[in-house]
């Protein structure tokens, strides 16, 4: 069971290194998301809060060949990117977000993120945050999330064992990518509600980036957790 943690509660745990996924995490997309779900599927004719739950946390081909299994997926994927970059309307960095990653060595984070790559750096520099050298994104996978392919290649990137790392999410897909990785998970309350994030069962569950305060140590990083 996860801990949510209260004000008396304070935890320290060690990791070699973060791996973040990014949208709900370190930066607030989900109004532009959504608004592009929505449009692509009234225009295909589907319900959109179905679709909008649906797309959250997983690459977007998924979620088109959930629902258009006979379409051109590539194409339909194109569109939904091309319309995902050109809607950046209130894409922020989440509180807490800037101030963790400016505490971190370069080789102690990464993303994983279920974006395409081009789509990534957009919304990276629209909400004014560091691009990661070896960022993970649906461009560089066969498999996205909840297969822990994506986890597990972040943290090779970084030359580490996902083991070793600490994975930050905020939707169940993404949850149980890193705990299949084999990574202890942080789940945020940013996207979804409390009790979806528990189903898919993180290590603790908090607000934001806001609640960490990471150190370097030797091998590593500290992380405490705190409200």
């Amino acid at each position: 069971m996860a801990q949510v943690l209260t004000p008396s509660v304070m935890i320290s745990t060690r990791c070699s290194a973060l791996l973040l996924d990014l949208d709900g995490v370190l930066i607030d997309s989900t109004p532009a998301v959504s608004r592009v779900w929505r449009r692509w599927a009234l225009e295909h004719g589907f319900d959109p809060e179905q679709v909008v739950k649906m797309a959250h946390g997983r690459p977007s081909r998924r979620t088109i060949s959930d629902f258009l299994p006979q379409a051109d997926v590539q194409k339909e994927d194109r569109i939904v990117e091309r319309m995902e970059i050109e809607d950046l309307k209130g894409v922020v960095a989440l509180p807490g977000a800037r101030e963790l990653l400016h505490t971190l060595p370069p080789d102690r984070w990464t993303i994983a993120t279920s974006c395409t790559r081009a789509l990534a750096h957009v919304r990276l520099s629209a909400a004014g945050l560091p691009i990661p050298a070896t960022m993970v994104t649906s461009s560089d996978v066969r498999v996205g999330k909840p297969d822990p392919e994506p986890y597990l290649r972040a943290a090779a990137n970084l030359s580490l064992a996902a083991s070793d790392c600490v994975v930050v999410e905020d939707v169940p897909a993404g949850i149980r990518a890193g705990k299949a990785a084999g990574a202890r998970v942080i789940a945020f309350t940013t996207t979804m509600a409390l009790d979806e994030l528990q189903g898919a069962g993180p290590d603790w569950i908090l607000r934001d980036c806001g609640q960490i305060a990471a150190s370097v140590s030797a091998g590593g990083l500290v992380l405490n957790f705190s409200t």
